[in-house]
């Protein structure tokens, strides 16, 4: 398995906001472990929302007792929720951040995800297919049928997200799985940048472009088609049998 994540600013925005971790050892019972956030929250509060909730839930994680990974991961999520929730509440300057997350880990040739928020996790085989849903304003419209993909990319309220790591005092968090198939390519992102590239040029990018490069082929393309937002990303390669972290 081969790894490659990294987190840029954009060209618009003052600060970063965003916060990824990846690790192809073990991390408590997780064989590997994979996460993007995306924060929110006016001055340093959408930056510290990401990584609290991230280190959070490492924490909560390395401490569980690996009985089931699923019920582990929803309980760190939800502990990280509640942490960045009393957080906001307890400091001012903190008040009204939150973050999306995305998790995911592999196991025995199997993929096991979860989120809360607009970041997303897709696979890419023949195609590019999006596991993860959407928890956005624009989502809950496309899945009602009043809005088509294309006139969602460009809604004025498309960054309006309708579910976040500590808005609330508890939080539902959503599970996928699915089987993997030799030549599946994961890629793992936030909004900065499945809002700036189209999707048939990320699976361009993520099929055709070696590894060590697939970061900044990507980042480099969203930056070229504005960047309005701070750009992260994983990309994982489960059957590459070369073991590496770039």
């Amino acid at each position: 398995m081969r790894v490659v994540g990294k987190t840029d600013i954009g060209c618009v925005r003052r600060t970063n906001q965003d916060y990824i971790f990846y690790s192809l050892t073990p991390v408590g019972g997780f064989p590997d472990l994979f996460v993007v956030a995306d924060g929110m929250g006016g001055h340093q509060a959408g930056d510290f929302a990401s990584r609290y909730a991230v280190e959070t839930l490492l924490d909560y994680i390395k401490k569980a007792k690996p009985d089931n990974l699923i019920r582990v991961l929803d309980r760190a999520i939800r502990y990280a929720n509640k942490k960045v929730y009393e957080k906001a509440h307890a400091d001012e300057g903190l008040r009204g951040m939150g973050t999306t997350i995305v998790a995911a880990y592999i196991e025995d040739g199997q993929l096991f995800v979860a989120n809360v928020g607009d970041s997303r996790l897709y696979v890419l085989d023949s195609g590019i297919n999006q596991v993860t849903e959407d928890h956005s304003y624009v989502a809950d419209l496309m899945r009602a049928g009043q809005l088509t993909p294309e006139q969602a990319r460009v809604h004025p309220q498309k960054n309006i997200i309708t579910r976040a790591i500590g808005a609330v005092d508890d939080v539902k968090v959503d599970f996928f799985e699915m089987d993997l198939q030799k030549g599946d390519k994961i890629l793992m992102c936030t909004d900065g940048l499945s809002n700036m590239v189209e999707d048939d040029v990320l699976y361009d990018i993520v099929a055709n472009t070696y590894i060590e490069d697939v970061a900044d082929e990507l980042i480099n393309e969203a930056k070229n088609n504005g960047g309005r937002d701070n750009i992260s990303l994983i990309v994982i390669d489960p059957f590459d049998m070369e073991v590496s972290e770039c």
